[in-house]
């Protein structure tokens, strides 16, 4: 990723206006002219649930970013927050992966200082989720900072107990995201399925889950398929994105997103799989028209 266009850097801009509260080149986009790739056929399957990340695609405002994406099948967009709401549901798009409770992604749960912070917001933020009728809301690990597992285990599980009881009643589901250490997040402590499994084993209720982001899990532990085979009662969303560069995932990169839509939808899943690429390409809504077809199985 370009060092001058982070998520984080992205998601701190984002909030600050919600805080109101290998493919075959056959089917790459790169092998057809613009005018032809944008007339194809756009129905869907039916087998995924299509999101795409709002962040990765800011130089769009919301609004056109929902008329297109709607034009795609999409029906859910993520990291979007209370004030934007209204304007997915003029379009009849839903907010898959709620945002606006966290503080970053570096101060979470994991650390006793931040916990008061957090069960405020998300104390305020769950009812309105639950108003909206919407069903899921991020969180964060946070970085380690030097704690060993144990430790950010029972942080978390310590802050995460007060919010549970109130998720469980407005039956909003609390989703933490799995992010890589290696290249992206340096520090992270929910850096691999594993630790996320054994906080939601700690945690045990339906409303706490995970966010299984493929590009994330690819360099930090790879062994894509087999783990959300094995791990798929704990995660209730996904992320796409290529490895490396977390751009476009066509044949320019290692993963091969078919087989890994299979594996999900033979899981029996029935949640959200978002796009959260950064396009290259100079024609971003050409490149997400793309991926949506190379995930539709």
């Amino acid at each position: 990723m370009k060092a001058n266009f982070t998520r984080r850097k992205a998601l701190k801009n984002i909030l600050a206006g919600t805080a109101a509260i290998g493919v075959s080149s056959s089917i790459s986009a790169l092998a057809l002219e613009k005018s032809d790739f944008m007339k194809q056929d756009s129905k869907l399957k039916g087998n995924i649930n299509h999101a795409v990340c709002r962040w990765c695609f800011s130089s769009l405002d919301v609004e056109t970013l929902c008329v297109e994406a709607k034009k795609l099948g999409i029906t859910g967009i993520d990291l979007v927050g209370p004030a934007d709401w209204p304007i997915l549901k003029k379009h009849g798009l839903t907010s898959s992966m709620c945002n606006g409770a966290e503080i970053n992604l570096v101060d979470g749960f994991n650390d006793k200082k931040f916990q008061d912070q957090l069960v405020k917001n998300y104390t305020e933020m769950i009812p309105l989720v639950a108003a909206a009728g919407y069903k899921n809301l991020i969180c964060f690990s946070g970085n380690r900072r030097g704690k060993d597992d144990e430790t950010g285990w029972n942080n978390c599980v310590e802050g995460l107990k007060k919010l549970i009881p109130l998720a469980e009643k407005h039956r909003v589901t609390l989703v933490m995201e799995l992010l890589n250490s290696k290249v992206n997040h340096k520090d992270y402590q929910c850096d691999t399925t594993a630790w996320g499994v054994e906080l939601c084993k700690r945690l045990n209720s339906e409303n706490f889950k995970l966010l299984y982001d493929i590009y994330h899990m690819q360099i930090d532990e790879g062994n894509v398929i087999s783990t959300i085979k094995s791990n798929h009662n704990y995660i209730a969303h996904y992320h796409t994105a290529g490895v490396p560069g977390r751009n476009e995932i066509d044949d320019t990169q290692e993963l091969y997103y078919p087989a890994i839509m299979k594996a999900i939808v033979e899981t029996g899943f029935k949640g959200f799989v978002a796009q959260e690429f950064i396009p290259k390409h100079a024609d971003k809504l050409a490149s997400l028209k793309q991926a949506i077809s190379i995930c539709d199985i």
